[in-house]
């Protein structure tokens, strides 16, 4: 049963870059791949991440725009739609459920980032010891009420947004987000850089070291490339199925990757020329976010007003990462299944608190649900490791082979070039042989390092 709303598309290139980049920035960027960066040989890990993207990140990203356009559907429809009456259908069935998957987990994060935020305004983290820093982060992942109802929040303000439509909600809100993202990195890159010791944590990122470029760094570069910019999901799909016919998707697809990496860069410069500064541990992963940068800023003039731009900036990559997320279940149930944009969201909203409180509890291991594990892992870990390493690089897979083998050149190279008004036919067509004879495999290394098949 379809719905008869009528079908929105974002209003400009530039309101659809804002929307893409959205997606593809998330709390991953704010701590997790300048880590990485500066832990497997800086610019020299760089240059094999921007390696990855080009035979992996970009051909992969054009797929799922050129379905997503051509069919003007959502993850499911899109694939009905162009290979009707055929199982390829299940390859959205698996990016919605992987979003779910996602969204159980990571409002619990989000809820975190959203409480710390209250917290900086409230003052407070100001002044907050070592024992304080561990003792605050205690009382907000194990309330066990305040998470929860953080986590609620969360999916009120992404269910909000998204009731407002594409134009008035997803466009209006990251045109509005994405540049002040921009403008808070660079305050806080001003300031930590001008810290007393501060090179340290430049040379940390960006130093060239390809003795630390190891197999397992390679595979990190490989993943990255893959999971950062929201891929094998369904979020590329639903959003340009929204895109407008003159939109240069190859362009998008290629300044979406570079920003994307700017973001990550940017913020790496705002957290670890302090924290070298201070003499702290930059490998403290999560616990980097939310207990050592309270402590690093504390020590710092004016700190706690960094620490508040901080923690908006790392509330807005999840607010607009949970869009694109959020809006794959929101479009099925609205086109598939003949539902209200509003009863979409809501629906999608209680459903995604609903389940992701199992993950929320599971995190205190004093609680029955946090001792309640299956092979190792409680609910969280399991919701995180399903999505990721299972439905991601599979749905991912089969979405090359899908565009690489099922589709016809000519109408992926027709599709791209805007139906011939763009001279990038020599490009797409460069982009889709990558997609059939390198991408593919290379999404197969993926897998079988995500579930620990290939170490190296």
């Amino acid at each position: 049963m379809a719905s008869n709303e009528k079908r929105e598309t974002f209003s400009s290139g530039l309101a659809v870059f804002f929307a893409t980049l959205g997606s593809a920035v998330g709390l991953g960027n704010i701590w997790k791949f300048p880590y990485l960066t500066g832990q497997n040989g800086g610019g020299a890990f760089l240059l094999v991440y921007f390696l990855c993207i080009v035979f992996v990140g970009l051909p992969v990203m054009m797929s799922e725009f050129y379905i997503g356009r051509t069919a003007r559907k959502n993850a499911i429809g899109a694939f009905k739609a162009i290979m009707p009456g055929t199982l390829w259908k299940h390859v959205g069935t698996m990016g919605v459920l992987a979003t779910y998957l996602i969204m159980f987990f990571y409002s619990c994060v989000a809820g975190w980032v959203y409480f710390y935020l209250f917290k900086a305004l409230t003052g407070e983290l100001s002044g907050i010891t070592m024992e304080g820093a561990k003792a605050q982060f205690g009382s907000v992942i194990m309330g066990p009420w305040s998470p929860i109802l953080w986590q609620c929040i969360v999916m009120a303000v992404v269910s909000g947004i998204l009731i407002m439509g594409v134009k008035q909600g997803i466009e209006k809100i990251t045109k509005t987000l994405m540049p002040l993202l921009f403008v808070l990195i660079l305050a806080c890159d001003l300031r930590a850089l001008t810290l007393p010791g501060a090179w340290e944590g430049v040379r940390f990122l960006f130093h060239v070291d390809f003795s630390q470029l190891s197999g397992a760094a390679v595979l990190t570069a490989l993943g990255l490339a893959f999971f950062k910019l929201s891929l094998g999901l369904g979020c590329m799909i639903t959003y340009s199925s929204y895109f407008t016919e003159d939109n240069n998707m190859l362009g998008t697809a290629a300044k979406v990757a570079f920003s994307d990496t700017l973001v990550s860069l940017l913020a790496g410069l705002a957290i670890f020329p302090a924290v070298f500064a201070f003499g702290m541990e930059p490998g403290a992963g999560p616990g980097l976010l939310f207990m050592t940068l309270p402590l690093v800023f504390a020590q710092m003039p004016l700190g706690n007003l960094l620490l508040i731009a901080f923690f908006f900036l790392a509330s807005i990559a999840a607010t607009t990462a949970m869009l694109s997320l959020v809006e794959v279940p929101v479009a099925y149930c609205i086109e598939e299944r003949g539902m209200s944009r509003t009863g979409a969201a809501v629906f999608n909203g209680i459903l995604i608190a609903g389940v992701g409180v199992l993950a929320t509890l599971s995190v205190d291991p004093s609680s029955l649900l946090g001792q309640m594990t299956f092979m190792g892992r409680g609910f969280f870990d399991w919701f995180d490791y399903l999505s990721s390493n299972i439905l991601l690089p599979i749905g991912g897979l089969l979405t090359a082979i899908f565009v690489g083998y099922l589709m016809p050149r000519e109408q992926v190279v027709a599709e791209l070039t805007n139906q011939g008004r763009l001279a990038m036919a020599g490009m797409v067509g460069m982009l889709y042989s990558i997609l059939r004879y390198v991408t593919p495999v290379l999404l197969i290394v993926v897998f079988l390092a995500s579930v620990g098949l290939v170490k190296l």
